[in-house]
């Protein structure tokens, strides 16, 4: 680099306000194709990150290939962006990537996290118990948002409770993660959720 050269620094609008006073970092995660990219970018407020590479032959009998008719790329690492929910309060966003092979990267990207929301599509429930499982093991609390896709079944609730085999106090929240207002709508939920839980001692 020449000495007259300098390096640029993040532009006006991915800077932080002054008011910002904390900061958490939150997980979004689920199965293959459920919609974890999609819910990052809607929402958040930077230009994200993505790790998104174009899905090849290679993958076939390897990964879940439900909707491989329509999905052409897929998460290989994270995904990443930020939206404040206050002046005071950033939310710090990592999508993890959907296919078992790459369930690896999960330990680190679970470290530090606050909380989580766990995508599901109703249409592949199962894929979502070994996601549950894992957080579960590291202590980090969740909700659940159940993306609406048009071909998914629609259950009640409790129906959703019972084959989850979720305790009472999880909330469960319907979402289009394509929708900024709705995306937004099932963090404010998981903060809520946290708040409640650090209220009852049950958070640290």
């Amino acid at each position: 680099m020449k000495a007259s050269e300098t390096v640029p620094g993040p532009r006006a609008e991915d800077q932080l306000p002054h008011s910002t006073q904390a900061a958490a970092k939150i997980v979004i995660v689920g199965g293959f194709g459920v919609g974890k990219t999609t819910m990052v970018g809607s929402v958040s407020e930077i230009k994200p990150l993505t790790t998104e590479e174009t899905m090849t032959q290679a993958g076939i009998g390897v990964d879940d290939d439900f909707g491989s008719a329509t999905k052409t790329a897929t998460t290989v690492a994270m995904d990443f962006g930020r939206i404040r929910i206050s002046d005071e309060v950033v939310l710090y966003l990592f999508g993890t990537p959907g296919q078992e092979r790459f369930w690896f990267l999960w330990n680190g990207l679970f470290e530090g996290a606050l909380g989580a929301v766990v995508l599901v599509d109703t249409r592949r429930l199962e894929v979502s118990f070994e996601v549950m499982g894992r957080l579960e093991e590291r202590g980090v609390p969740f909700v659940v948002a159940v993306n609406t896709f048009p071909d998914g079944p629609r259950y009640a609730v409790e129906d959703l409770r019972q084959a989850l085999d979720l305790t009472p106090e999880i909330p469960i929240i319907e979402c289009d993660a394509r929708r900024r207002a709705s995306s937004r709508d099932v963090l404010v939920t998981l903060m809520r959720f946290l708040h409640a839980l650090m209220s009852n001692g049950n958070l640290t």
